[in-house]
């Protein structure tokens, strides 16, 4: 698992290269523009709703010391939550999104690599983005699932920096797992992707890892992570299907 997830994480160095060398930048204007009025979506629904959040939360104390103190708080707790949410619903709503822009991409940088390679399904870009939206849909239900139990513990001290490192994990794993499918959708069917992300969930922490690290660089991280981390995903994920069909 840890050798995996470290491989995962290393893929990263080769990826601006490989990009530049397969002239690849014209393929991420659109999945740029995707990520950025997403993100700018979100943070406006935190700034905008974050109040009301905050008082919902603050309205179940029901004393009158200390309330504008709670209130401060409660606030604050909103908001946070509301960002903790909406990275994950956001990158569920890119990754969907840019499915036929992606796919194309990982095809690419599959022939580069391994032109011999046969691949088993021919696809198009409405069944690209469908099963984007599919496999993100799945996949943004049993994050939430396994995450909204984490965020509330993340509020209660001590406890709540455990639950922030396995929120964090949560969410860069389901990050990898969207990067890895778009070579995936041509290998295998819907159900047997889901499997082989599942056999090879450190590879898809790794490349998760620095996704989600990428999105705390102001600006920049929105632009660039999806083109950086598609790429990373794309030569590992072939690299496993190398191996699996040796």
């Amino acid at each position: 698992m840890i050798k995996a997830l470290l491989n995962g994480l290393l893929a990263y160095k080769d990826a601006l290269p490989l990009i530049s060398k397969l002239n690849l930048w014209k393929y991420f204007a659109v999945p740029m523009l995707i990520s950025f009025i997403t993100a700018l979506s979100i943070g406006f629904s935190a700034y905008g709703f974050s109040d009301d959040l905050g008082g919902l939360i603050s309205s179940l104390w029901i004393w009158e010391w200390g309330a504008s103190t709670v209130r401060t708080i409660s606030d604050i707790a909103g908001a946070l939550l509301i960002i903790a949410l909406g990275l994950i619903a956001y990158k569920h709503i890119v990754m969907a999104l840019s499915a036929p822009f992606m796919s194309p991409v990982s095809e690419k940088i599959e022939a580069h690599l391994y032109a011999n390679v046969h691949q088993h399904r021919n696809t198009s870009n409405a069944s690209q983005l469908l099963r984007g939206l599919k496999i993100n849909l799945r996949n943004l239900a049993w994050e939430l699932l396994l995450s909204i139990p984490f965020l509330l513990l993340s509020l209660i001290p001590v406890v709540g920096v455990l639950a922030t490192a396995s929120l964090f994990l949560i969410q860069a794993y389901y990050a990898g797992f969207g990067n890895m499918d778009y070579t995936l959708e041509r290998h295998f069917s819907y159900r047997e992707s889901i499997n082989f992300v599942k056999a090879h969930r450190g590879f898809a922490t790794g490349n998760g890892i620095v996704f989600m690290l990428f999105l705390l660089i102001p600006f920049v991280g929105i632009i660039l992570v999806l083109p950086i981390s598609v790429t990373a995903a794309s030569t590992t994920t072939l690299q496993l299907l190398k191996k699996q069909s040796l």
